[in-house]
């Protein structure tokens, strides 16, 4: 790892692959990073049809392409399950690093409740299989990266037991401050802060359909620390160390449970970071998300 360990080193991840990052300060204004020069981009690409909901992706990919078929990063944005859009797309500058990156669009809580969002996901993967040869797409090397609650869909990519069974799997998965446990996430559970009228409208409610409570089991199926197994991808997840939204410790415990198992994980904790923002923008960021998907698609 380029990064400095810090001397942080809690009891929980002792024996686990901890990196902590230093916020830069000279990078925080820096703007997101568009398409570099030489990006084809294809956009509103249709993918799928899902209960009557036209489906689709955006796809940027080297003008330029190599004479081997490129590998592929699926980027699955945040917002809650109840906004956002793959119209803007961090992952883009990936098509100047020899990436194929797809950007999609999938049905939001106000259309379709879980596990729709899965199961768009999933059919986003096979339509990278099933149109790999049109767009010159490695289908044997596929990534997945999301934030927040793209963050807690590709970390179930990677670990979802249907996924596997149906063949949709990814070969890296690259988690930014995901939720991994809804039955844990503080808007989802009853407290001396929060009434049950006030969890039962929380984001996890809307994704679920009811409170955690009401359905623990659909909600274990929504989570990826319930998934863990052996034979799951290998995986980067970064999280800010003063993140208001998502606790660290949604990572920690992925992180631990990943590591129990044996899959090849790294926890980079970004010091000083919330949820999101200029820290999860610097270049030293962007080189361990390139770094990382070199490695295992390449």
């Amino acid at each position: 790892m380029k990064f400095p360990l810090l001397s942080i080193q809690p009891s929980w991840v002792i024996g686990a692959t901890l990196f902590t990052l230093p916020l830069v300060a000279q990078e925080k204004k820096k703007k997101p990073v568009s398409p570099p020069p030489g990006t084809a981009v294809s956009k509103d690409v249709h993918y799928a049809t899902h209960n009557g909901v036209d489906l689709k992706l955006d796809l940027y990919r080297p003008e330029t392409l190599p004479e081997k078929p490129l590998p592929v990063v699926l980027w699955v944005h945040g917002g809650g399950w109840l906004n956002g859009s793959k119209d803007k797309c961090p992952a883009a500058f990936l098509a100047g690093e020899g990436f194929a990156v797809v950007s999609v669009g999938y049905r939001l809580t106000d259309v379709a409740q879980w596990p729709g969002q899965i199961d768009d996901c999933s059919a986003a993967v096979e339509w990278v299989r099933q149109n790999a040869d049109r767009f010159q797409l490695n289908p044997a090397a596929i990534g997945a990266w999301g934030s927040s609650a793209g963050g807690h869909l590709v970390a179930l990519m990677g670990t979802r037991p249907t996924d596997r069974e149906t063949g949709i799997r990814v070969q890296a998965v690259v988690d930014w401050f995901g939720p991994t446990d809804l039955l844990t996430m503080p808007p989802n559970v009853v407290s001396e802060k929060r009434s049950y009228e006030q969890v039962s409208t929380s984001n996890g409610a809307k994704l679920l359909g009811a409170t955690v409570m009401d359905v623990p089991d659909l909600a274990k199926d929504a989570s990826a620390l319930h998934h863990v197994s052996a034979d799951d991808p290998p995986f980067l997840i970064m999280h800010g160390s003063e993140d208001p939204g998502v606790p660290l410790v949604q990572s920690t415990r992925f992180h631990e449970a990943l590591k129990s198992k044996g899959v090849d994980s790294t926890l980079v904790i970004i010091d000083g970071a919330g949820h999101g923002g200029a820290e999860f923008k610097t270049e030293a960021v962007k080189q361990e998300v390139v770094t990382f998907f070199r490695t295992h698609l390449h």
